[in-house]
């Protein structure tokens, strides 16, 4: 029997809360956004995935009728992936389509074809029906984009904002923050100085995003009193805020030149030595700790 073959680039096969776009070298998923498509999709808004990205692509069975189409991303190709570390739900993961019965035979058919793109491109792929790939060669690099978006969320005991390449900041609530996080005032983080970020879904209990520094412990503390980390909780930190962010972050981490930090900004230290002294004058800080952090921000001039 004749394989059928592509005829142009930009088909596109139409699924439940997004559309796959088949281009010559990529997958192009678009998100809806209605009142019923997750939020997290409403935050993604498009993804273009090289076929060098992908590791497979399976169809299977879904419920009442549908079929279902999932792409697997190589290991180390989609910064999102790589942040959320296996904590997406099954209906939040972004590489999964479900479609209707009635386009069955198109999804059988990009299946197909997207299967042979991916053979072509990626080295070291699984292409076994409906199994998970296997022996996967990890990608160098990332070869998705991270989410576009506000860089920006609320944290139960904070605030988490980036500036998109080069600085992550955590300001403290005045009622959610612990002492030990009031004691060690706001934190400012030089991506040069991370090695990695640590996501916990904020749908389990004792959900965080902690910054990882190179040669620090991730579990030197609970999250709760630990500066490097901020807090979720109900409503806060909510998954299509903070795992953009973290990918977003990871995402710069890992392109970042290592070359030595920057000295801290004048006008950041004395902002940060202000809030010291109102710690201090408030009787949260000891005069021997106002002294050794004082000295500590200094240095970093």
């Amino acid at each position: 029997m004749r394989r059928l073959t592509m005829r142009r680039m930009g088909d596109v096969l139409a699924g439940i809360h997004a559309t796959w776009e088949f281009e010559s070298d990529a997958l192009v998923i678009r998100f809806e956004r209605g009142i019923r498509t997750p939020k997290l999709f409403q935050a993604l808004r498009e993804r273009r995935v090289p076929h060098e990205a992908l590791a497979s692509v399976t169809l299977a069975p879904g419920k009442r009728g549908t079929v279902v189409l999932r792409a697997a991303p190589r290991p180390g190709a989609d910064p999102l992936v790589e942040a959320a570390a296996g904590q997406l739900k099954e209906e939040y993961d972004p590489y999964r389509l479900v479609v209707p019965a009635e386009r069955e035979a198109l999804a059988v058919f990009h299946h197909a074809e997207l299967l042979s793109r991916i053979e072509a491109a990626a080295p070291g792929a699984d292409f076994s029906f409906g199994v998970e790939p296997g022996g996967v060669v990890p990608a160098e690099r990332f070869l998705v984009e991270p989410p576009r978006g506000a860089l920006s969320f609320k944290a139960y005991d904070g605030r988490a904002t980036f500036d998109g390449t080069s600085e992550v900041a955590f300001r403290w609530s005045s009622t959610g923050a612990s002492s030990e996080k009031w004691k060690a005032g706001d934190q400012f983080f030089s991506v040069r100085d991370l090695c990695g970020v640590e996501w916990r879904s904020p749908d389990v209990l004792g959900g965080h995003l902690r910054m990882v520094r190179r040669g620090g412990d991730p579990r030197s503390a609970r999250p709760d009193r630990d500066p490097d980390a901020v807090v979720f909780g109900l409503g806060y930190g909510p998954v299509h805020e903070s795992l953009p962010f973290a990918a977003a972050v990871l995402s710069a981490i890992r392109t970042t030149d290592r070359t030595p930090a920057r000295v801290a900004a004048p006008g950041v230290v004395a902002e940060r030595i202000r809030h010291l002294g109102e710690l201090h004058q408030a009787g949260l800080v000891t005069d021997e700790e106002f002294s050794a952090k004082k000295a500590e921000l200094l240095a970093e001039l």
